[in-house]
């Protein structure tokens, strides 16, 4: 099956823009852009919305009434879900990693304002606790007479990853518009590894001579490189591309998780200070802050080679900005 022969509903404003970053890259020594996935609108936008235009083309083929789907307390994926399924007329319920707060702020709001139905799971708990509790939902759906979907976290699926197969056709095209010669490499968070998955695939595709890392904003109970190759692989399939991928293929930067997923780490918030005042950009805590901070680092230690083409794929998140605000103030005058 070819790529355009797999249905797809457009939800995302699309293509979203390259900018160049001329500050960081004169401060880094490398020739760093970004893709501004942060811009592709539906929902508040982020790089979910491209993964939802294939999961999405799939649930309303099957009358799908319920859509279910899990994330952390910020989830940027949870807010585009609980967007998607109204869009089509379903109700969303999202199973979220967290205690419920006395005041709902960032995507937690945004949650609300859609009207997702919101089912909290105590933090220790999420992970044995994730998956049946999802289904537990879906049971109730089914007994009400209406048909559940359940996405997995993060849209990480072989399905999924078709958006930043997509998105890869998409920067090629872009750069050859331009006149730009590829990325020597692209550089995305990596949480539940869905797009790293797409990015390695689409690479493969349309810029084989670039390269993909991803920089490890969670923890994983199976490690990223053999997760993400298994993904890969299922995509591959899909798109009847003869073509596998190895654990060892698979580029991981570890050491930038700082406490732990979705806590903020004093080196993404340099990140996200930095490119703000650098450039006008806006990262987040949970995502692009602390993979910036690993893009930047790994510069520094030589393991991206200075003088080399990147780009940084921006996955959005800035509502999650809002609740951290006294943390993102310290350096505040009193």
């Amino acid at each position: 099956m070819k790529l355009e022969d797999i249905p797809r509903l457009s939800l995302g404003f699309l293509p979203t823009p390259i900018e160049k970053l001329p500050r960081l890259s004169a401060e880094y020594g490398i020739d760093l852009s970004v893709k501004r996935d942060d811009f592709t609108g539906f929902g508040g936008g982020g790089n979910k919305v491209r993964k939802l235009e294939f999961l999405m083309a799939d649930a309303v083929a099957q009358d799908v009434k319920v859509l279910i789907t899990t994330g952390g307390h910020q989830s940027n994926h949870a807010r585009m879900t609980a967007a998607a399924a109204r869009k089509f007329g379903m109700k969303p319920i999202l199973v979220l990693r967290g205690n419920s707060p006395a005041v709902l702020q960032g995507n937690l709001l945004l949650d609300h304002l859609f009207g997702a139905e919101i089912d909290f799971l105590d933090p220790d708990a999420y992970f044995t606790e994730i998956n049946p509790r999802m289904q537990y939902h879906a049971d109730q759906a089914t007994a009400r007479g209406e048909k559940p979907y359940i996405i997995p976290l993060g849209g990480a699926s072989a399905l999924g990853a078709m958006g930043y197969v997509a998105a890869v056709k998409e920067l090629a095209a872009q750069y050859a518009a331009a006149g730009e010669t590829a990325p020597d490499l692209i550089v995305a968070p990596v949480g539940s590894g869905g797009t790293l998955a797409g990015l390695i695939i689409g690479c493969a595709l349309f810029w084989p001579d670039t390269k993909v890392a991803g920089i490890a904003v969670s923890g994983s109970a199976v490690p990223f490189s053999e997760r993400i190759a298994v993904m890969a692989n299922a995509g591959a399939e899909l798109l009847d591309f003869d073509k596998r991928f190895e654990p060892a293929d698979i580029r991981i930067e570890n050491g930038y998780v700082g406490a732990g997923y979705a806590i903020p780490s004093p080196e993404g918030n340099a990140a996200i200070t930095k490119a703000a005042r650098a450039e006008g950009m806006l990262l987040d805590p949970v995502y692009t802050g602390k993979a910036v901070a690993g893009l930047l680092d790994c510069v520094a230690r030589g393991s991206i080679a200075k003088g080399s083409k990147v780009l940084f794929v921006h996955c959005g998140g800035s509502p999650a900005l809002f609740p951290h605000a006294e943390l993102l103030t310290r350096d505040r005058a009193s």
